[in-house]
């Protein structure tokens, strides 16, 4: 690879890295506090009292995680970009399932966190309903979005897990860190597959996805932002 080839990776990676950050940023600030905060579950007048007394910080949840579903579309280009020469084919493949994770299904998804706050809001053609039923459909709205995020938390545990591939096969990338990120993904799918098949054990693979994802993601992004790619050729697998 060229110099000029170098550099650029190096551009292109450190923008990854940026944008990764925004993601983190922007997502933990929507679901790790805004929603943990606010949603009481099984309690729907609690749940009301909560979103209703902040309604703008509901709001600003909304559209910060439209940020970070923007900002991942442009992630999930940029690492196809970066690891194209690694394999073509499982390259794409990472970023098709980045693209219906969470721009796709999690933008999909904020419907229902809209919903949430249109029902307490009581919008035009609700009046036929009582204050705690409004309750009660906007606990609920709350609910499907919470197992949309699983939904979309599987694709991405798929996405992690090539792209996990990606960075141990690419000499562009330390080992450790391609390890950091499959094992992220089997925290993902593991908390995906739970809530649905095995709910008993849905509490502890959540709080496997939070270690393993956190630290992978995390470093991953320093590793962008600081160190970029290394100045390593490789041939196209």
């Amino acid at each position: 690879m060229t110099v000029e080839g170098e550099a650029s990776a190096r551009s292109i990676a450190r923008l990854t890295g940026w944008l990764y950050l925004v993601i983190i940023v922007c997502a933990g600030f929507s679901e790790g506090y805004v929603r943990a905060t606010l949603v009481v579950p099984g309690d729907a007048a609690a749940t009301a009292s909560n979103v209703l007394a902040a309604d703008g910080l509901f709001r600003l949840a909304l559209a910060s995680d439209l940020v970070a579903f923007l900002a991942d579309a442009a992630v999930a280009l940029l690492f196809y970009v970066l690891l194209v020469p690694t394999s073509k084919t499982v390259a794409l493949l990472a970023a098709g399932f980045r693209l219906v994770a969470h721009p796709a299904i999690g933008a999909l998804n904020l419907l229902n966190h809209w919903e949430a706050l249109a029902l307490l809001r009581g919008s035009a053609g609700l009046e036929a309903f009582e204050v705690a039923e409004l309750q009660a459909l906007a606990l609920q709205a709350l609910e499907l979005h919470r197992y949309g995020y699983l939904i979309a938390g599987a694709f991405f545990g798929v996405h992690l897990a090539l792209l996990g591939y990606l960075l141990w096969r690419s000499s562009r990338f330390p080992p450790l860190l391609a390890a950091l990120v499959g094992l992220a993904s089997v925290g993902y799918l593991a908390e995906s597959f739970a809530y649905f098949i095995l709910p008993t054990l849905a509490s502890a693979a959540s709080g496997l996805v939070v270690v393993t994802a956190g630290v992978a993601e995390v470093s991953l992004c320093l590793y962008l932002i600081v160190v970029g790619v290394r100045s390593v050729e490789e041939s196209p697998a």
